[in-house]
């Protein structure tokens, strides 16, 4: 078991995940704090364009990782996750609304796009859950393993 969990970990679609989870996160709060501090969107189109990305990866590694850990049980690693993946389906969701409005406006011309602030709060909010839920549910998806590993221990709570 510990075998696979370790080639899963390395398996490319997981690994462009994290990438994509890593450069979304810090250009989200670069985006973030250069909007609250100084009024601009620096590396807007990269966002954009790495949210595009990161929806079709996201998509394929859930339905592959659905398809193996189902069906729903009443888990604390489970319960994760479900989160995680409801908060990243908002942010995914909301982040292509806010993308699709960056599109047409930059169809119409330059300057900032007029981004509705219920959005782009719910997008904000959504993407700070999710970075926080997917985190836990890795954090007891490998607290879980370790407590199997232990001496004297007869069953998984898989």
């Amino acid at each position: 078991m510990a075998l696979q969990r370790a080639r899963r970990f390395r398996a490319p679609l997981l690994l462009a995940l994290w990438a994509l989870l890593a450069l979304e996160g810090l250009g989200g709060l670069v985006i973030f704090f250069a909007r609250v501090a100084f009024g601009s969107l620096p590396g807007e189109a990269l966002h954009v364009l790495g949210g595009v990305a990161i929806t079709l990866v996201y998509a394929a590694y859930q339905w592959r990782h659905w398809t193996r850990v189902r069906p729903f049980r009443p888990r604390m690693h489970f319960a994760l996750g479900l989160i995680a993946a409801l908060s990243m389906a908002l942010t995914n969701l909301s982040g292509l609304a806010l993308g699709w409005m960056w599109w047409q406006h930059r169809l119409d011309g330059p300057g900032r796009a007029p981004y509705p602030p219920a959005l782009s709060a719910l997008h904000d909010i959504g993407s700070m859950m999710a970075l926080s839920f997917i985190l836990a549910h890795l954090g007891a998806v490998l607290a879980r393993d370790r407590r199997a590993r232990e001496p004297g221990r007869l069953f998984t709570e898989d």
